[in-house]
This record gives C-alpha cells, structure tokens and sequence, in this order.
C-alpha cells in the first residue's frame, strides 16, 4: 500500500495520476463517432460488457445519479444504438439492451483504439514494453476497485 508520507510514493502516485489522466484524454479522441459523449461511449460499453441492464442498474454502474441515466439513455435510444425493453418481472421497468448498430460502432471503436495504443508501444523499447505488459493487469484491477 502506498505511503502518502512518503516522498517517493507521493511522486508515484502523483506520475501514475498525471500519466492516466494524460493518456485517457489523448484515448478518447480516438472515437469512431464524434456525436457521442464519452458518456454514451462508456454506457454503451457497460452494455456490451454487462449485458442487458435496467436504468437504476446503469446509472449506479456508471456512477452518475438515476436522471441523468435516463436522458442518456433516451439519446442513445434516439440514435438507434439502444433498445428498451419491458422488464421480464416488474411491469414498472424498462431493460436497456444494445443493438447490433452499437455493438458494431463499439468493435471498429476498440479496433481503433487498440491500433492508436499499439502504434504508441511500438516506440517503446523491449524492456519499457514487458513492464507495461506487467502493469496491464494491475492497472486493469485499480480501475476496477
């Protein structure tokens, strides 16, 4: 666990946030389409990775408050990339499923992503490269916790 009192995991993690934060933003102008926010392009991940979900599932997913889901959703169902469904056991709720617009979207999305990442690490000398490929699952669990 890092030690914040101590200068050199402070640096750490100062250098880990700064180099996220840096490399995130420079991942996310890689879209396939432009019309979508970072936020439809991360609900419509959740789908593809989740499955079929209810608003209220969605928005806790996602960290963001239940109406905010809602006009979301309505955008993407808009733009064909989502369907609602009835609920198979509460009349009440609508499933958000993805189509098969947005799952293709999400593959070229990925494909380009994955060739920017790759050009980028093609730079990077053997070493540099076998320690990000050791970091990988690491940075895969703390976006996760």
């Amino acid at each position: 666990m890092p030690d914040l009192s101590h200068g050199d995991d402070v640096a750490a993690v100062n250098s880990l946030r700064s180099a996220v934060m840096r490399l995130s933003r420079r991942l996310k102008h890689q879209r396939v389409d432009e019309s979508l926010s970072p936020t439809e392009m991360s609900v419509l991940g959740t789908l593809a990775g989740c499955g079929s979900a209810t608003p209220g599932e969605l928005a806790r997913k996602e960290h963001v408050q239940p109406p905010s889901m809602t006009r979301i959703v309505a955008l993407l169902e808009a733009k064909g990339l989502v369907r609602l469904e009835p609920h198979p056991e509460d009349r009440r709720q609508k499933v958000v499923t993805s189509t098969e617009q947005a799952e293709t979207m999400l593959k070229e999305s990925r494909r380009k992503r994955n060739a920017w990442l790759a050009d980028l690490a093609a730079g990077l000398d053997d070493e540099d490269w076998a320690k990000l490929r050791e970091a990988a699952p690491v940075l895969e669990k703390l976006a996760h916790l």
